[in-house]
């Protein structure tokens, strides 16, 4: 009941510590996500902003070019009503009339007679082909907006005020910039000039300054510029719904998590625990499959799979308790078992019949252990066994450590092991690689069988593989045989393969096994025994 309890709140505690972690965690990148955004936003809208500006531009500078190609007297009333037509048809635009000298000579708003005339205004900004830009001339101020006027010649342009302003989007905030080419004096045309580097109002780009969010582009034909800005508390405010979501979404996933880990802790801690019981209990089993010659179909070599039922009588798979013995530093201990139960199964076979081996594979953790080939030759003597009958089979992906596997392997040849190389094609065959290892078979993946009859681009592997065993004078075992249309695709070639698969035989106990090759002995009385013998692996 206590342990009951303990694991309860231990799952509480998780559950409520990740599910903070979560939220925290959620906080964080929903601010971040939400920041993200809102400079995406912000950029979108000052390139909204300069796209207005850019099409104004290109209008007014267009009626410019008209105006100052008029067919009437300079400020003459047929000019004046030929401007205000202009202007009636145009987009963008509010007034238009002519200056010089800096004063005002008619416009379509005063007439010819404007009591401003005497007056004289200085651009605020002179561009390098000579336009002139005045800001808030009196006579086309508006309420409190800003007014821009451009002069090109003798003739100027007033734009309407209400259409950049039109575009304003709380809580964000633009500024139109533009630079005089005589000062290099930036000024603010229309909008809110923030009070920041001029980069930053110059030069395209996304920036942070403080506690603003800007985002600047720029018109390279008309010399412009477009900033929009917001402030960071209000970049949260359009983005709330980011950050809230995260927030749950990382709290949700944290209080999950905190309720699935310590189930899966537990219960990879009771497999592990299960598993070392069952090892020293001798509770693993192995079974036998038998490996036949393509060409004959007779039984030459078997491998040998561990199994295991757990104390809940359920099946595990050797590819997780193998995985959970290696990660856990004891998967020796299989290995140690599967060659006693080898050779208690065998030995008397295997002394009675010379030719006969038994093949076990070995892990990663064997072939840097060096007590392991000691302990093999102790067992090997205790059974009154020659080394020619047991041979060894490494997986591939093992031997990517080459200079370990070369050594291990180079001692167990030298012992008069056979070393064949297992699961061979899943990624580390080359040429150079098995003529390093110096093996003396190679047994081919399933995979590749599997891939026989079909377009997969596997199969057209295979040639290359048996091509290259027969030069460097390799034996091959081919796996995972099922289907008589895949032994017929090996038979045709002209190597001598050994074939592997439920075709040929399931994994079967010792004394089924046994019974087999009696009974093919029997059959096969009056022939010459084979000479190869039975291959078994660890798993």
């Amino acid at each position: 009941m206590r342990t009951v309890f303990q694991r309860v709140l231990v799952t509480l505690l998780s559950m409520l510590a990740l599910a903070a972690s979560g939220l925290v965690g959620g906080y964080m990148l929903g601010r971040s996500v939400s920041l993200g955004q809102a400079e995406s936003r912000l950029d979108g809208y000052a390139n909204r902003i300069l796209i207005e500006s850019v099409t104004s531009t290109s209008e007014s500078r267009s009626m410019l070019g008209t105006m100052n190609a008029s067919p009437y007297k300079l400020c003459s009333y047929a000019e004046i009503e030929y401007f205000r037509q202009l202007i009636f048809q145009s987009q963008f635009l509010k007034a238009a009339g002519r200056m010089r000298d800096g004063r005002i000579v008619c416009s379509t708003t005063t007439g010819r007679a404007s009591r401003y005339e005497d007056r004289r205004y200085i651009p605020s900004i002179t561009r390098p082909d000579g336009t002139r830009v005045y800001k808030n001339m009196p006579p086309f101020r508006v309420d409190d907006e800003s007014v821009v006027a451009i002069q090109i010649g003798d003739s100027f342009i007033v734009y309407n005020p209400y259409n950049l302003a039109s575009l304003a989007t709380p809580p964000m905030h633009f500024a139109l910039m533009a630079m005089d080419a005589t000062t290099s004096h930036i000024s603010s045309l229309v909008g809110e000039a923030p009070n920041v580097q001029a980069r930053i109002l110059t030069q395209p780009g996304r920036y942070r300054a403080g506690n603003t969010l800007f985002a600047t582009r720029c018109s390279s034909e008309y010399a412009t510029c477009t900033t929009a800005f917001i402030s960071i508390p209000d970049a949260f405010t359009i983005t709330r719904g980011y950050e809230t979501g995260f927030m749950a979404l990382g709290s949700i996933s944290g209080a999950l998590c905190g309720l699935l880990l310590p189930l899966l802790y537990n219960r990879n801690k009771s497999v592990e625990q299960q598993l070392i019981r069952a090892l020293r209990a001798d509770a693993l089993t192995v079974v036998y499959q038998p490996i036949v010659d393509l060409a004959t179909g007779n039984i030459v070599e078997a491998e040998a799979l561990v199994r295991w039922t757990d104390e809940y009588n359920n099946a595990v798979g050797p590819d997780v308790f193998v995985q959970i013995a290696e990660e856990r530093g004891f998967v020796g201990d299989i290995t140690r078992l599967v060659l006693r139960h080898t050779l208690r199964d065998f030995g008397a076979t295997m002394r009675a019949r010379p030719g006969f081996r038994v093949n076990v594979n070995i892990a990663a953790a064997d072939l840097g252990d060096s007590t392991f080939i000691p302990n093999l030759n102790e067992a090997l003597t205790e059974a009154e066994v020659s080394p020619r009958n047991l041979g060894i089979e490494i997986t591939e992906s093992y031997t990517a450590r080459q200079q370990v596997a070369r050594n291990t392997i180079l001692r167990l040849r030298q012992k008069g092991h056979y070393v064949a190389i297992d699961d061979f094609g899943t990624g580390y065959s080359s040429l150079a690689y098995l003529h390093d290892l110096s093996v003396d078979a190679i047994k081919i993946d399933k995979a590749f069988t599997k891939a026989i009859g079909t377009d997969s681009v596997t199969v057209s592997i295979l040639p290359q593989i048996l091509t290259m065993a027969e030069a460097l004078k390799l034996r091959v075992v081919v796996e995972g045989i099922e289907m008589q249309a895949q032994a017929d695709y090996f038979a045709a070639n002209s190597h001598y393969i050994h074939a592997q698969g439920w075709l040929y035989g399931r994994p079967v106990p010792a004394r089924t096994f046994l019974q087999m090759l009696d009974e093919e002995e029997a059959r096969l009385s009056r022939q010459e025994e084979v000479p190869d013998g039975a291959t078994v692996a660890a798993f």
